[in-house]
């Protein structure tokens, strides 16, 4: 008899484990999401003024350097080369990112070679600083004063909302440092956008006979899913349980819209760095498809906030309290039966797009070798690190 599984959430991680159960085992999966839309914050639609297409939640860029996770999500739509270039703005001047030599010799006004720049970085740096305890002193122990400053300080502080001496040193394990001129913002081996969006991509996973899908249908736990023989949660771990052991800390973003006439910033993505601009960066779309051309333009103000009861949650903030309180909602749902969860929601973590793909797809594969197998069926698809 064909089995019937619950999938809660339609971004890559539920349209991702729709995609391969189908075609491991001989079920039936349905797939709700309370949006009423798919994608999860990978959705992405045409602007009704301007025709460009948006990333509706903040912009995507897909990277990877496995050649699998590449081959299978051009399996579902064809993506175009595309090669990300950040630059920030700080006390009045334009700056590459990440710092690369060519960031150091303007910012120093130097002409540094590669050994040079790497000598003089290492003659800045704090030394005295051995064993960093937060994330400001990880940064100065890498860069020094005048780089973390005029490029990490306020921004920083306007994303997570507080001094960056309050945040732990793991949130910035290390801070990428090129000596060369290479001002490509990611070093992946295979990038690309999806020519015709990512909410094209995913709705292709979910298309298939064996999958049905209700949006606007809002899951709560305690519902009865006995009709299912098992259920996948990728939403918020902490909504799961009605937040008993207390709200994770998470940063949302909010945005503002904005229209002109031909090109507003000349690139897609410009950091604000000081404190005094309220907001983080400002994202202009047109620039992700440079393939199209278009005569008006679209661009992003973000913002970022505290995460309230009706906000989207973006950024897990994972501070020592946070931790605390996964590992009790962690201890909690692993004595449970017929659920498991996944995606960055349910395991409250900061994941990139092909991260999300790839543990959908190793987790998908367990599970059906364990259910065949009549075997104890994973809870997470992680196994987490306090």
């Amino acid at each position: 008899m064909s089995k019937r599984f619950l999938i809660i959430g339609a971004g890559f991680s539920g349209a991702v484990l729709a995609n391969r159960l189908v075609n491991l085992l001989d079920c039936t999966v349905e797939i709700w999401d309370e949006r009423t839309h798919s994608g999860g914050n990978c959705y992405t639609k045409r602007d009704e003024e301007t025709n460009i297409m948006v990333h509706q939640y903040g912009p995507h860029i897909f990277n990877t350097d496995k050649k699998e996770i590449w081959d299978y999500v051009n399996s579902f739509g064809e993506f175009k080369n595309y090669v990300h270039r950040v630059k920030a703005l700080s006390a009045g001047k334009i700056y590459s990112l990440p710092i690369s030599l060519f960031t150091i010799n303007q910012f120093f006004n130097k002409c540094f070679t590669p050994d040079e720049a790497r000598e003089f970085l290492d003659s800045i740096a704090d030394k005295s600083i051995t064993d960093p305890q937060n994330f400001e002193e990880q940064a100065l122990r890498f860069i020094g004063e005048d780089l973390y400053k005029a490029f990490f300080y306020g921004y920083t502080k306007k994303q997570w909302g507080c001094e960056p001496t309050a945040l732990p040193a793991s949130i910035l394990k290390r801070i990428p440092v090129r000596f060369n001129y290479d001002d490509n913002y990611h070093t992946n081996e295979f990038t690309g956008i999806p020519k015709d969006g990512y909410s094209s991509i995913i709705d292709k996973m979910m298309d298939h006979p064996s999958i049905s899908i209700k949006l606007g249908k809002k899951f709560e736990s305690g519902s009865d899913t006995s009709a299912y023989s098992h259920v996948f949660y990728t939403g918020p771990l902490d909504a799961y349980f009605k937040f008993s052991h207390g709200r994770l800390g998470y940063r949302t973003v909010t945005f503002e819209k904005f229209y002109a006439h031909g090109d507003y910033q000349g690139l897609s993505q410009m950091n604000y760095c000081d404190v005094e601009v309220p907001y983080t960066r400002v994202v202009e779309h047109k620039h992700f498809t440079p393939w199209e051309k278009h005569e008006k333009t679209v661009f992003f103000k973000e913002f970022s906030k505290e995460t309230g009861p009706n906000d989207e949650p973006y950024y897990p903030k994972r501070l020592h309290n946070d931790k605390e309180m996964l590992r009790h909602y962690r201890n909690e749902a692993e004595s449970l039966e017929g659920i498991s969860f996944l995606g960055r929601l349910a395991t409250y973590r900061y994941m990139d797009m092909h991260h999300v793909i790839g543990e959908a797809l190793t987790f998908a594969d367990v599970f059906a070798k364990s259910y065949a197998g009549r075997k104890k069926l994973p809870v997470f698809s992680n196994t987490e690190e306090f």
